[in-house]
């Protein structure tokens, strides 16, 4: 115990340096390159939120560590379908458009009979040091070994919680499996046997298996290393199946008029799955997350016809309550007079057939 408390205790005064080295100069534009591009990086689309100052977030980042570690949660007993009802039900959809909620980001899209999987954490922590970091506090949805052969792999952003390279290291058949990245990422995959590997800059398409991939400008950061912040980009996409199917995948963000703006290029989506959890203490969180309510108005920006509130009930990666997320997401909808079918709240492991607007 006193070793591990040692470790957090490390791990924070890190996490500190690394915000204030982070925050000691604004970045500058890459001449030549879009707006987004920086000489050291990328940043967020003009107009967005800004986060607070380092020294505003430096008391939760030092308590943080140790606080994780003597987490509690005991989700209540239904929040996690069993794993074999999991997988008989996923199998028993076969030949239909489905959504399956694996935990935190990651889902398991079927695509006229393609496979894509998001953002895959299936490890024990989220973290570089594990076990000092967020620990997961329910099992995948689905386990790797009852995953179906997968088509795709799509990632938002290099955050541990995201990018978890154990999970990318275990992933079968990886020489068949195209993975779509963000700038900066691709090595990762590339080096891991991945058959092909495409990185994507904001406004560009990928198509692949009949698919294609747009990735859209978010409003969030990225960060993987001591010294180095927003070196590598982040980015939602636009996702339309051979069907025509199209779906929104938002990563990790913050709510900002840039999605009001990408709906004039990729509006109109059947279902869109958003970020609702790690909204809390908003001193941190704030130009980062998006609190449930401006969530909602999120995937409404953007012309989504289903929301599904993703990003919460697997580990403890904000301050909010267990049930927060999805109790103001629906009240949220409540008060903007959605149907209440138009709002889902799955289980993990939970498969749902995608609905067309």
């Amino acid at each position: 115990m006193r070793r591990a408390a040692h470790g957090a205790a490390c791990l924070a005064v890190l996490a500190a340096l690394a915000i204030a080295l982070a925050a000691c100069a604004a970045p500058e534009h890459k001449p030549g390159a879009p707006w987004h591009h920086t000489t050291t990086g990328f940043r967020n689309p003009a107009g967005s939120p800004q986060r607070n100052p380092w020294w505003m977030r430096l008391p939760w980042v030092l308590t943080r560590p140790v606080a994780m570690a003597f987490n509690l949660t005991v989700p209540p007993a239904d929040h996690l379908v069993p794993p074999a009802e999991a997988v008989q039900r996923y199998r028993a959809l076969a030949g239909k458009n489905t959504l399956t909620w694996i935990g935190h980001m990651t889902a398991l899209l079927r695509l006229g009979g393609k496979t894509v999987l998001t953002d895959p954490w299936f490890s024990d922590y989220a973290s570089p040091i594990p076990p000092i970091g967020p620990k997961r506090y329910v099992a995948p949805g689905i386990p790797i070994a009852d995953l179906p052969p997968l088509d795709v792999v799509l990632i938002s952003h290099s955050h541990y919680d995201h990018l978890d390279l154990e999970t990318v290291e275990m992933l079968p058949n990886r020489r068949r499996i195209t993975a779509i990245v963000p700038l900066g990422l691709g090595h990762f995959f590339e080096e891991r046997g991945y058959g092909r590997v495409i990185e994507l800059d904001w406004f560009e398409t990928a198509r692949v298996h009949g698919m294609a991939f747009t990735a859209m400008p978010v409003i969030h950061w990225s960060k993987r290393s001591i010294f180095k912040s927003n070196d590598t980009l982040w980015a939602g996409f636009a996702i339309e199946g051979p069907g025509g199917q199209r779906l929104y995948f938002g990563g990790d963000a913050e709510y900002g008029p840039v999605y009001k703006e990408n709906a004039k290029l990729y509006g109109g989506f059947d279902v869109a799955l958003l970020s609702i959890g790690a909204f809390s203490p908003r001193i941190v969180m704030d130009g980062a997350h998006c609190v449930p309510a401006d969530c909602l108005k999120m995937g409404l920006d953007l012309g989504a016809h289903t929301l599904a509130g993703l990003h919460w009930g697997t580990g403890p990666l904000g301050s909010d309550d267990f049930s927060e997320p999805p109790d103001r997401f629906r009240a949220a909808a409540k008060a903007a007079g959605i149907a209440d079918e138009r709002v889902w709240i799955l289980r993990i492991g939970e498969t749902r057939v995608l609905p067309r607007r």
